[in-house]
């Protein structure tokens, strides 16, 4: 009879863990381009669609956050986050105890290389959950970095969602610091207005100046959208630690530090020549793009015409209102729902 039970128990164990199977809740390191970099893969059926996120920054790593931004998405897709070359926990893993200006030197972030990362990453996906191409979404960085790689392999996927789309680094830049300084008149912030004119317009030599200029931006688009609820930023449990919170922190200022340049360090900046005017516009699969009506640093005034200009075998332009330049609700519903419509076949 104890045999018996024993017998019964062992198969009732084993048919929860043959459903669970189902499931996949993945956080390691997976060798990518040479170097160990950070990966996390997440959802509630193995056979919904794969999205690979594309985080922006280039420093702002989503991974590290509790699932309450994308907690509905996992019913329906497997969700993954990627700490990418310079950032976050792949950041961490391979950059040295002492962050100097030498290290910076020697080590420089290419959009190419991150290209190829990023385009090996989605053919590990595709061959590890068996699927047929993934969905890839970018955020304002990483629309640049996901742009590049669908222009380069997009036989690997179902389609591209670019949010916050830059379109050219040194126009997008121009434009923001132009259309700060006319909210600072409109609003006689003579503070801003000073702030504005000491710095000048861009370019600029020096990472720093475009940092101050960064800060002003996000002031004017805080003030034309919604609150973000604050439960979004929760660091997960794994991640609270002051090893990742320091490598997140060093990861942010390298990546940033390369992404705009600065002459004084001798570092140039790796979107300098960034121009999808010019090298971007013939797409072979579907695109669809979600802008922020108040997005200052990738204004409608530039992504919008570029999306016209544009070939693919279909498009869309979808404008939030109320929305600026990040994550709020209505940007994440929308994103949710025009991936939903796409209703891709594995």
């Amino acid at each position: 009879m104890k045999t018996k039970f024993f017998i019964m128990f062992y198969f009732w164990l084993s048919c929860i863990s043959l459903f669970s199977q189902d499931k996949i809740k993945e956080e390691r390191f997976l060798s990518i381009g040479g170097i160990e970099q950070w990966i996390t893969i997440k959802g509630e059926n193995l056979k919904n669609p794969v999205i690979l996120f594309i985080h922006g920054g280039p420093g702002s790593t989503l991974s590290h956050y509790k699932e309450n931004i994308f907690s509905e998405w996992s019913k329906e897709f497997t969700i993954v986050h990627w700490d990418q070359r310079g950032a976050g926990k792949t950041f961490g893993k391979n950059a040295p105890n002492e962050i100097n200006e030498e290290f910076y030197l020697n080590n420089p972030l290419e959009v190419e290389k991150m290209t190829d990362d990023g385009i090996e990453l989605a053919q590990h996906l595709i061959k590890y959950l068996n699927k047929r191409k993934i969905i890839i979404v970018g955020t304002s960085w990483g629309s640049i970095l996901a742009t590049k790689m669908v222009l380069k392999q997009p036989e690997l996927f179902h389609a591209y969602i670019g949010h916050a789309q830059f379109v050219n680094f040194s126009n997008n830049v121009e434009n923001a610091y132009s259309k700060v300084l006319e909210l600072a008149e409109k609003n006689i912030d003579s503070t801003i207005i000073e702030k504005l004119i000491t710095l000048g317009k861009p370019p600029y030599t020096k990472a720093k100046n475009y940092g101050q200029l960064f800060k002003m931006i996000k002031k004017y688009e805080k003030e034309t959208s919604k609150e973000i609820p604050t439960s979004w930023w929760q660091i997960a449990p794994t991640y609270d630690n002051n090893k990742d919170s320091r490598d997140r922190y060093n990861g942010d200022d390298y990546s940033f530090l390369n992404f705009v340049g600065d002459q004084q360090i001798g570092i140039k900046s790796m979107v300098s020549e960034i121009n999808f005017i010019k090298n971007g516009l013939t797409f072979h699969l579907p695109v669809i793009m979600v802008q922020g009506e108040n997005d200052i640093l990738t204004s409608q005034e530039l992504n919008k015409p570029y999306f016209e200009k544009l070939r693919a075998p279909r498009k869309e332009y979808h404008m939030v209102q109320n929305a600026a330049h990040g994550f709020d609700q209505a940007v994440i519903k929308n994103l949710y729902n025009v991936i939903l419509d796409l209703r891709v076949q594995n």
